[in-house]
């Protein structure tokens, strides 16, 4: 299976790069994986529309060729990063903006979307500092964004979430059992 990890965190000393490094050591060899540090790679997240930047024509935009060109080869994506201020990173948001676009990711049949991604699954990784019952109960979209209006939109099938709520107030037991966690589900993909 070609396995593609979506990272985006900026501090290499990161609860959140644990976990990357966790899923990337028991991941199996017999799939192709790719990783996408968002922060490494410099990715751009801002949009630009102008003249010479169409909207319609983002699809076709050599600034996102490549991550376009790993979508499609991509069967599986995982997606790992925190959720601050009840999203994700901005980086990622735009890294969404850019590279799921209509005309790739999503056409529109009528007003209904159709996904142009189908056959690909997803796994979302998170963590977060909000109790675990005040983001259940108070926020239920906590987090939900990029699963349920972006991969479903576009076709994929998200098939695992992982959540470690409450990340400022756990010990290091609850981290380790947690990092356990994405090395069993690494293994078992």
């Amino acid at each position: 299976m070609n396995i593609l990890v979506v990272y985006a965190h900026p501090n290499e000393d990161s609860f959140n790069n644990a976990i990357l490094d966790s899923f990337k050591q028991k991941i199996s060899a017999h799939h192709q994986v790719k990783i996408l540090d968002l922060y490494k790679d410099n990715f751009d997240p801002v949009l630009h529309f102008d003249k010479d930047n169409k909207r319609r024509d983002l699809k076709d935009s050599p600034s996102t060729q490549k991550y376009r060109d790993d979508l499609t080869w991509s069967d599986h994506l995982v997606f790992i990063y925190p959720i601050w201020w009840s999203s994700m990173p901005a980086i990622l948001k735009g890294y969404v903006d850019r590279v799921f676009v209509k005309g790739f990711a999503y056409e529109y049949k009528g007003v209904v979307p159709v996904g142009l991604l189908p056959n690909k699954t997803a796994t979302v990784i998170t963590t977060h500092d909000t109790p675990n019952i005040y983001a259940r109960i108070f926020q239920q979209d906590y987090g939900k964004v990029l699963k349920k209006q972006v991969l479903k939109m576009c076709g994929i099938k998200t098939t695992r979430s992982i959540t470690l709520p409450f990340l400022r107030n756990t010990d290091e037991n609850e981290r380790n059992f947690f990092l356990n966690k994405v090395s069993d589900y690494a293994e078992t993909l």
